[in-house]
C-alpha cells in the first residue's frame, strides 16, 4: 500500500471520519466513473473541480477531497479507503508519556490527583509522567499529553478572572455606576471557579508575509480560528498531511517559529448583536474606538449559506430614483434586483 495513502487514512482516523462516510464517496465514483477522472484530470481547473465537490458530495468529505484534487491525489482513493478501513480494526494508539510543568512540586496527594486525571481522560493507566519546574509559572501546574495542554496555573486563573469581571461589568445586571467596581471584583471573586479544559497546542515552525506553518495541531480544520501567544488571531487555510497554513489576522512582528498556537475550534465569524450599533469595530469585530468591550448577543460565521427564496422577507417598501421616467416604467423596491437596458447615451 502506498504510504501516501496511508498518511491520509491516519489523518482521517484522527480527525474522527470513518470508512462508512467515504463509502458514499466511493459509491459515486463506481456509479458515475466520469465524476472521479474529472477530479483526476489535470487539464481542468481547481476552482471547476471544487464546484463539482460542492455540488455532488456531502458537506463532510467536501474539505478532503478539495485537499485530494490540490495535490493531484484522486486517484489515491481507493488506497486511502482500504488503509482508513484497515486502521478502524486496529486498536488505537495511546499516549505513553505526559509532562507535568510546575513551580513548587506537587504533594503526594496532588500527584495522585494528577495521575488519577490523566487515567481517566486517556485510558492509560500507564502513561510515564515527567516532571519539570518552571520558575515562570509563579504557582500551579501546567499539564501537557500530546498535543492537549491542561493549565492550572496562576496566569490561567488571572486570564478567566479578567474574563468574568469583563462579563459582568457588561451585562445590565451589574454595571459599574450601579454596584461600583470593588463590589463587582467582590462577587465574581467569591464565586469564581477555576475551568480547565484541554487545549489542542500547535508551534510554529515557518512565518512570513502574513502567513504561519503550525505544527501539532492534528485536529484543525478549514477556516478554523486559532490564537497565537502573541494575542494575534489567524485562520487556517491550507490543511496538510503534516502541518497547516494560517492566514495572520493581525502582525507577524511578535510571531516567530517556537511562538505556541491554540485552536479555538470556531469557524471564521464575528460577534454580533445591537450593541454594535454605532461603534466602529475591526474586521474581526473587535472595538477600535476607545469605547470599551462590546457585549455580543451571538456569534455569525463569515462563509454561510443564504437563506432560501421562502425564508426570505418579501419586497414591500418601494424606493424611488428620483428620475420620473424610470419610477413611473420600472417599480423598484427596496431589496429588488433589477436590470434596465438601455442605450448608453441617454
Amino acid at each position: 500500500m502506498i504510504q501516501t495513502a496511508i498518511d491520509y487514512a491516519k489523518e482521517l482516523h484522527k480527525a474522527g471520519m470513518t470508512h462508512e462516510e467515504l463509502s458514499s464517496v466511493k459509491d459515486i465514483f463506481d456509479v458515475v466513473p466520469q465524476v472521479k477522472e474529472e477530479l483526476n484530470d489535470p487539464t481542468v481547473s481547481l476552482e471547476k473541480k471544487h464546484l463539482v465537490i460542492q455540488k455532488v458530495f456531502s458537506k463532510n468529505v467536501r474539505n478532503f477531497l478539495q485537499l485530494l484534487c490540490d495535490n493531484n491525489d484522486v486517484n489515491l482513493f481507493e488506497e486511502v479507503y482500504k488503509a482508513l478501513t484497515e486502521l478502524e480494526k486496529t486498536p488505537e494508539q495511546k499516549e505513553s508519556s505526559a509532562v507535568l510543568t510546575y513551580v513548587e512540586a506537587p504533594s503526594d496527594e496532588q500527584l495522585a490527583g494528577i495521575k488519577k486525571f490523566i487515567e481517566k481522560e486517556f485510558h492509560n493507566p500507564d502513561i510515564k509522567l515527567e516532571m519539570v519546574k518552571d520558575p515562570s509559572l509563579k504557582s500551579g501546574f501546567v499539564l501537557k499529553v500530546g498535543s492537549k495542554e491542561y493549565d492550572w496555573s496562576e496566569k490561567a486563573r488571572i486570564d478567566q478572572l479578567k474574563s468574568s469581571i469583563a462579563k459582568a461589568v457588561g451585562t445590565g445586571s451589574a454595571t459599574a455606576s450601579e454596584k461600583g467596581i470593588l463590589s463587582i471584583l467582590e462577587a465574581n471573586i467569591e464565586d469564581f471557579q477555576l475551568e480547565v479544559k484541554d487545549k489542542e497546542i500547535g508551534v510554529v515552525n515557518w512565518v512570513g508575509d502574513g502567513i504561519a506553518n503550525v505544527d501539532g495541531i492534528d485536529h484543525a480544520f478549514y477556516g478554523e480560528i486559532v490564537i497565537f501567544d502573541s494575542g494575534v488571531k489567524g485562520m487556517v487555510q491550507d490543511v496538510r498531511r503534516d502541518e497547516v497554513g494560517v492566514i495572520l489576522f493581525g502582525s507577524d512582528i511578535e510571531v516567530k517559529e517556537g511562538s505556541k498556537v491554540v485552536r479555538t475550534g470556531k469557524m471564521a465569524g464575528v460577534p454580533v448583536g445591537e450593541g454594535f450599533l454605532g461603534r466602529i469595530v475591526d474586521a474581526l469585530g473587535s472595538p477600535i474606538d476607545d469605547k470599551g468591550d462590546i457585549q455580543a448577543d451571538g456569534y455569525r460565521p463569515v462563509e454561510c449559506e443564504a437563506p432560501g427564496i421562502t425564508e426570505r422577507k418579501s419586497v414591500s417598501v418601494p424606493m424611488e430614483t428620483g428620475l420620473l421616467s424610470i419610477d413611473s416604467m420600472f417599480p423598484i423596491g427596496r431589496g429588488q434586483r433589477e436590470l434596465i437596458i438601455g442605450d448608453r447615451q441617454t
